[in-house]
């Protein structure tokens, strides 16, 4: 294959803010030393960092059980309750401390101190045991991104349920399964959350699911949150207002104390095909992860740091840094129920302003979209408190990178492109701030700890320049212990033998090692093409299209061809405008052909480009890629589109 011009391969390398660096929770002489003890000593490494950074009620004597491989066991005979380590240990020294700073859709501003959270988590938590939930019962929160959804997960967590998150915008039916795979007992939920504007109902679609399973409905109890003056069904036989059931109950509620390996909760990933998966999470080693990578990847300091992770709680980044991380480690943080560009595009800009945001965690489709808009709009606000910035959920094109950098950062602020998954609970490869070098679009390295590497088919590993599949090589306290009620799956999934024999995790991921040693998440595994023998990557077209000055955004995938094997099919928002006439639509495209072959070469060349207003994506802003495979290839859509932020792009994204 052609040596390609390639974003992968940039020298543009920034060094470590050495200011930054002076301060850091990890200096690069404790970051070489973490480094080294893992290489000498591995199970040591992890089990000294879960004493110091742990309250156990039982300690462990046990840290790693490698003994029925790969069902790895963290921590086994130690024992501890999670909520007890967000909460209790916080309040014993600081119960005055604001713990969340709630922003609504319509700009209302609530602040709960730490001792209020932990009273509301109590009170929720009695009304829990009331209803008769035990320690192992599985509970639905199908919950608005609030104080209360933090507040239902966590009292969850206090007696030793089973929560599992289902993210407000699925539908009714992809509620339904989670529910019979789950074979959950409750259900909490909320009469409608607000986005945009607008009140979009939950609980109606909670009654179309509970319909859907008819006879077979394992709910006992439905707990519904009023938030809105419309009026909503309410069964006398099957509901409870939340404020009913914690009228009067006591704000002392003793934590449950569990095993390490005492499920936390199950999060359902679903892909373009098959049934959800329900990645299941331990209790202590899930908690070890959400705290370490809270200390060293956003060097938080909670006695003076405002955190603000804008992922929803029905997604694993809301678990891990809105849910646990920032309250494990007695930090403060904003909470944001709205979309970015409500009532305009300068919402999160306002709100870093208003409250003083030091940490901001986003994701490149809302940097980007914001880009689009109006690039020099955050300029117009006092941004001057941040200190750290932070990208999570696909890689980070290097134009986004360098605006992020240079107007939102003030080229003072590091940027921590992280990657990590559902099934990993927490960071796996990242930047560490004021430690790593960085370039614009690279996840770096991976942190302290983690083994990750790049193998081929058969396990051998790939040298400087080579791409190959993204592999962690020795088990990790945070990651899934199986998929729920399905351990053929679980291996099957994540420890393939036709990859490296079954010996490694295997993230399905596809990445590049550069010359300089930095790693490149390329896409999905079905998102690397084979065009004429060749392997491109989905990522690294769009990353390119994404620097010519017309371009917004873009979105690349493949379509069947009779003679290359694939084709490229590009997907492309235009800046500043809506997408061209026809008559224009043609040209660009052809200007955007020679700009590929000249940034990446021929090969790489799109056989087809179609413009859009914007490009399918859900309400937390990630692309849906398979529906835009699914448009190339002239097939019928018959995936859940119900989490559409905007279905009607679909149908102009159909037509040329």
């Amino acid at each position: 294959m052609p040596e390609l011009k390639s974003v992968t391969n940039t020298k543009l390398i920034f060094a470590p803010n050495e200011k930054f660096a002076q301060q850091a929770n990890l200096t690069p002489e404790k970051y070489n030393e973490l480094n080294q003890k893992a290489i000498t000593n591995y199970a040591g490494f992890w089990g000294d960092l879960a004493q110091e950074h742990i309250s156990w009620n039982k300690s462990f004597t046990k840290i790693l059980d490698e003994s029925n491989a790969p069902f790895y066991k963290w921590f086994e005979d130690g024992k501890l309750n999670v909520s007890y380590n967000c909460l209790d240990r916080h309040v014993l020294k600081n119960p005055n401390k604001t713990a969340i700073i709630f922003e609504s859709d319509e700009g209302n501003v609530r602040k709960v101190t730490y001792k209020e959270l932990l009273d509301l988590v109590c009170r929720f938590a009695n009304g829990l045991k009331q209803l008769d939930v035990k320690k192992g019962d599985r509970v639905i929160i199908y919950m608005p991104h609030s104080i209360e959804a933090v507040v239902a997960m966590q009292a969850c967590a206090r007696i030793g349920a089973i929560h599992s998150v289902v993210f407000g915008g699925f539908s009714a039916k992809s509620l339904a399964e989670r529910i019979t795979d789950a074979n959950a007992k409750y259900l909490i939920t909320a009469d409608a959350q607000t986005r945009g504007g607008r009140n979009l109902p939950l609980k109606a679609s909670v009654d179309e699911a509970l319909k859907i399973l008819s006879l077979n409905n394992p709910i006992k109890k439905v707990i519904v949150n009023k938030r809105t003056k419309e009026e909503c069904y309410f069964n006398e036989a099957l509901d409870i207002w939340w404020h009913d059931l914690i009228k009067n109950q006591s704000d002392i509620c003793e934590a449950e104390i569990v095993d390490s390996e005492h499920p936390l909760f199950i999060l359902y990933t679903s892909g373009s095909t098959g049934t959800p998966k329900g990645v299941q999470h331990s209790s202590g080693g899930y908690l070890l992860g959400s705290i370490l990578t809270m200390q060293w990847v956003f060097d938080i300091k909670p006695e003076s740091d405002i955190f603000w992770c804008t992922a929803d709680v029905g997604w694993i980044t809301g678990h891990s840094y809105v849910c646990y991380g920032p309250l494990s480690v007695g930090a403060t943080q904003v909470i944001f129920e709205g979309i970015p560009t409500y009532p305009d595009a300068a919402r999160f800009w306002q709100m870093i302003d208003r409250h003083k945001v030091s940490i901001f965690y986003t994701a490149p489709t809302a940097i980007r979209a914001l880009l689009k808009i109006d690039a020099d709009l955050p300029k117009q606000f006092d941004l001057s408190s941040l200190r750290l910035l932070g990208t999570v959920g696909e890689p980070i094109n290097p134009e986004a990178w360098m605006w992020y950098y240079e107007v939102i950062g003030k080229k003072r602020c590091p940027i921590v492109d992280t990657w990590w998954q559902t099934e990993t609970g927490c960071h796996m490869l990242s930047p560490i701030p004021g430690v790593s070098k960085t370039k614009p679009g690279s996840c770096v390295s991976p942190i302290p700890g983690i083994m990750a590497d790049i193998i081929d088919e058969s396990g051998n590993t790939g040298k400087a320049g080579s791409d190959g599949y993204l592999v962690i090589k020795r088990p990790f306290p945070s990651q899934l212990r199986t998929i729920w009620n399905n351990p053929g799956r679980y291996v099957n999934s994540y420890f393939p033998k036709d990859i490296g024999g079954g010996k490694y995790y295997v993230a399905g991921d596809s990445a590049h090692l550069d010359n300089d040693g930095f790693f490149w998440i390329l896409g999905r595994i079905d998102d690397v093409l084979n065009v004429s023998g060749h392997r491109l990557s989905t990522m690294e077209i769009e990353s390119a299209l994404a620097l010519h000055p017309k371009v917004a955004e873009a979105a690349v995938v493949s379509k069947p061809h009779d003679i290359k094997g694939e084709s490229i099919f590009a997907f492309v928002v235009c800046r500043g405008k809506a997408r061209p006439v026809a008559a224009d639509a043609e040209n660009i495209a052809q200007e955007l052909r020679q700009w590929i072959v000249k940034e990446i070469g021929p090969i790489a060349k799109p056989d087809e480009i179609r413009f859009g207003d914007n490009l399918p994506k859900t309400r937390s802003g990630k692309i849906m890629r398979r529906l835009l495979r699914s448009i190339a290839r002239n097939e019928d859509i018959t995936q859940d589109i119900s989490t559409l932020e905007n279905p009607v792009i679909l149908e102009q994204l159909k037509s040329k």
